[in-house]
């Protein structure tokens, strides 16, 4: 699915609204919930903390929280975009390994790092319940998400550089 540019460069102003009102796990709770309501193909959105080798769900916004709030980063595709520090789309999870099942309904995930410098602090994960739910378009807008992020997650512990 195609995100229109028009509709990104309004959800990032919106996005820097609330990092700039709200603080740490408040501000990116309501990013979640931000990003849930306005996209229809983000049918879960979760942001993870990275806590050294573990990643920590620190907010969420969908039908119901996933069983995974802790992950290692040597499992899924959400500790594969840690390792890599790159955005992973994933066009259908019942075709790959990696994917660690959340919901019967997600067919498909982005998994996009957040930064610090050169270290890998956190990560969104968002799921779409249509094959090839997400596109470069999606990525973009993400990725400008993420670097939004970066301060709301304040200072982790034990982030390692990553490639």
């Amino acid at each position: 699915m195609t995100l229109p540019p028009r509709s990104a460069a309004p959800a990032l102003l919106q996005v820097d609204a609330i990092v700039g009102r709200l603080a740490g796990t408040q501000a990116l709770q309501e990013v979640c919930r931000f990003l849930h309501e306005s996209f229809r193909h983000y049918r879960w959105v979760g942001i993870y903390r990275r806590e050294g080798e573990m990643l920590v769900l620190d907010a969420w916004d969908g039908p119901s929280q996933t069983e995974h709030t802790r992950i290692p980063i040597d499992r899924g595709l959400c500790g594969r975009a840690v390792r890599e520090g790159a955005t992973v789309i994933v066009d259908d999870v019942r075709t790959s390994t990696e994917y660690l099942a959340c919901f019967r309904e997600t067919r498909a995930e982005i998994v996009v790092p957040i930064r610090q410098a050169d270290a890998v602090v956190g990560e969104i994960d968002i799921d779409g319940n249509e094959v090839g739910a997400f596109d470069a378009s999606d990525r973009r807008f993400l990725e400008a998400v993420a670097a939004r992020l970066s301060d709301a997650l304040g200072p982790t512990r034990a982030a390692l550089p990553t490639v």
